[in-house]
């Protein structure tokens, strides 16, 4: 019996250009397994050389057009402690509301329209609007409510312009805010219904031990600041980060391959945030536990796409309490950075695929001297990897589609690959 390869050269429904390779040998032992990142490197990391401190957030929201937010919420708050600077309560549920609509916007992309085909027997949302036309429009409407949220905070729809350094140039009034409270209550109840969809649908298992890591809160649903916590009792503060997580480069991917110092590759992304902020998920949100029939002890990466149905319904229920909730009376002004000294600053935040580290370091002037970003598809490159590998022999064995549950596992994921690609491989010369 020969050997079974998957070479797939450009895997469809996920962002960004990546490959798998697999191979298993004809005795079940996996010779290769290699998630292959090939998007050239966007060297954002060498380029905010020399840029101000009050840049860093725009142009590093330029880094991917799905999660702009998450990029510009880290590197704010990364610039903050940096230069101890304290954000006022409203910049502080404002920002949670724009970290949601992104939730909101991208997990329903993700679940209704990258995955969902996978699982209902479709090659993709094209074809599966003629026969799940009504599945097909909810999921329009709440990549749209999402959007529309995110503009109204952040003034614009896709690389929001109105949140700065120390707060925001414009806030949002109650009168532009107060008319989604009527639409988030009624997605949140289609979204409850189209969790039993989700969770009716056939998805693969992989019964493995893995480590699920993630930023949290004892006060709330960590999206945008907490420790560093993880599910083999890792605790530490966001600006401890590189003392536990490593990085090195690898030849395959222009992606690197992370791991907790000491012990071995993790995971990050919706299952491992409602795992470990279990005890701060909302009344709706355990409602869509139980519809979408997520284990909330499970570590198998399948249950990303049920999990991001809870979060998705976590998103709504908080939104819904910021907007009746946050104070909107004063236009509060944001809080100016003193600049004069060198300094460095961290911070940890949640992404929609998951956590996102940003790192500078500024001279006297306030220019960055260095910056190190670590984006979630970074962080789960090496994880996937070893996911396929304890995939395939079971598939082979089987007598199953190998080459077609490897593309279900990378899309569980969700990779966001334009972000992941801060490395080049660099081949030796004359």
């Amino acid at each position: 019996m020969k050997s079974t390869k998957v070479e797939v050269c450009y895997v469809a429904r996920v962002e960004g250009q990546g490959a798998i390779n697999v191979e298993v040998n004809s005795g079940g032992e996996v010779k290769r397994s290699e998630f292959a990142i090939f998007e050239p490197p966007r060297f954002y990391e060498a380029f905010l050389r020399g840029r101000k401190f009050d840049e860093v957030h725009e142009l590093t929201s330029r880094i991917c057009g799905i999660c702009p937010i998450a990029h510009q919420m880290t590197a704010l708050r990364a610039v903050e402690n940096a230069y101890g600077i304290e954000i006022s309560e409203q910049t502080r549920q404002l920002r949670r509301l724009l970290a949601f609509s992104a939730y909101i916007q991208s997990h329903s992309l993700s679940v209704f329209y990258l995955t969902a085909p996978d699982y209902l027997g479709y090659d993709g949302v094209i074809s599966m609007a003629g026969d799940h036309r009504e599945l097909v429009e909810f999921a329009l409407r709440m990549k749209k409510l999402g959007n529309d949220i995110g503009e109204v905070v952040g003034g614009r729809a896709v690389h929001p312009v109105s949140a700065v350094v120390g707060g925001f140039t414009k806030i949002p009034t109650r009168e532009e805010l107060s008319p989604f409270l009527d639409s988030l209550k009624r997605a949140k109840k289609e979204m409850l219904d189209a969790a039993k969809t989700i969770g009716g649908l056939d998805f693969k298992t992989i019964d493995d031990e893995n480590e699920l890591v993630a930023i949290h809160s004892d006060d709330w649903y960590s999206v945008n600041e907490g420790r560093l916590v993880s599910s083999k009792g890792l605790d530490v503060q966001e600006q401890d980060y590189r003392e536990v997580i490593d990085e090195v480069q690898v030849v395959h991917s222009n992606t690197k391959r992370s791991t907790v110092r000491g012990r071995d590759t993790f995971m990050v992304g919706p299952l491992a945030r409602v795992n470990l902020n279990r005890h701060q998920l909302s009344t709706g949100a355990k409602k869509a536990v139980a519809a979408v029939g997520l284990e909330l002890d499970s570590m198998d990466p399948f249950d990303n796409v049920r999990a991001r149905v809870v979060e998705i319904v976590q998103s709504i229920d908080e939104s819904i309490e910021i907007i009746r909730n946050v104070d909107l009376d004063v236009a509060e002004q944001p809080v100016r950075a003193h600049i004069g000294m060198p300094c460095e600053g961290a911070a940890l935040t949640e992404a929609p695929r998951g956590l996102l580290f940003h790192g500078y370091r500024f001279d006297k002037s306030g220019a960055v001297t260095h910056a190190d970003i670590v984006p979630p598809t970074a962080h789960n490159s090496a994880h996937l990897e070893d996911m396929l590998r304890a995939l395939s022999p079971g598939v082979v064995k089987a007598g199953g589609d190998l080459t077609f549950e490897c593309e279900k596992l990378v899309r569980a994921y969700d990779p966001c690959i334009s972000c992941s690609v801060h490395a080049a491989v660099v081949k030796g010369g004359g």
